[in-house]
């Protein structure tokens, strides 16, 4: 829908916080996910100022991380790459609480539908909070990120990014996918040790996305149907591949991407078989 024109004739100028705030998943929205800038945030960079409410009654600052380091995730409750995180992340607190802090900060819906939309007001944004915790069965703190995003977008927004943290916060590890369970597990034991990471970022990025797929078609029967419907118009091979992952139910959620993905490829290669020899 149009926005209104204001007394002057011009239309509102649009704020960072309401693009921010999007309806529609779109390709460059798709894009912009896929890489990370040249000036965002990493490692040895101090993190930007925040001060955060928890679902818990605390808060979350930058300038009060505590003793311990702090791994720091984002991500929503229609993210299908939060949805493959889940596991890997209560495995991980599991094994280093205690010895790390984790946070989640609760961002804006990276795939909002019909049913489970964009959150418009601060208590609807702390709803989803809640429901993202509740859903995935997290023990550690949940934080929520105020209405326009302003700490995810001082990161540079991605959906699902992972920031180890000194108690001092200074970054000292960044994870473009917070579902790299062995990046984060050998950074965490690095940090555990009193030793920096070996690497300042995480390398896997095709994997930890094809593991995500599986979960498309699960956000889609949360959040409505409108979000396959976005991901068809925006990342048709994505979409293929979601509808694709449901013939494979019998296996593990996180390995049905992967399987979807060669399976496409075999019949890619049948069919460009099949075509050269019928050219002959």
């Amino acid at each position: 829908m149009d926005r209104p024109a204001t007394a002057t004739g011009k239309r509102p100028t649009a704020t960072p916080g309401s693009t921010y705030r999007f309806e529609r998943f779109t390709t460059a929205l798709l894009v912009d996910d896929m890489f990370f800038r040249a000036d965002a945030p990493g490692a040895g960079d101090r993190v930007p100022a925040f001060d955060l409410p928890t679902l818990d009654g605390g808060r979350f600052r930058s300038d009060d991380l505590g003793p311990l380091p702090v791994l720091m995730v984002f991500g929503s409750r229609t993210c299908p790459v939060t949805e493959s995180a889940g596991p890997a992340l209560r495995a991980l607190h599991a094994e280093f609480a205690g010895q790390v802090r984790f946070v989640l900060v609760n961002t804006r819906e990276a795939h909002p539908g019909d049913v489970f939309t964009q959150p418009r007001s601060t208590s609807e944004k702390w709803a989803h909070a809640q429901e993202l915790r509740t859903h995935h069965g997290f023990t550690f703190e949940v934080a929520v990120d105020d209405i326009d995003g302003d700490l995810h977008r001082a990161m540079t927004p991605k959906p699902n990014s992972a920031y180890l943290l000194s108690p001092t916060g200074i970054i000292v590890y960044r994870a473009h996918w917070a579902n790299d369970e062995r990046g984060l597990r050998a950074a965490l034991t690095r940090v555990r040790a009193g030793q920096p990471p070996v690497r300042g970022a995480s390398r896997a990025m095709v994997g930890p996305l094809l593991r995500a797929v599986g979960h498309l078609p699960g956000v889609v029967a949360f959040a409505g149907r409108g979000v396959e419907r976005d991901v068809w118009r925006a990342a048709a091979p994505l979409a293929v591949l979601g509808r694709l992952s449901r013939l494979f139910r019998g296996l593990p959620t996180d390995l049905r991407g992967p399987a979807a993905t060669v399976l496409l490829l075999t019949v890619a290669a049948i069919a460009t078989l099949a075509g050269s020899l019928l050219l002959r």
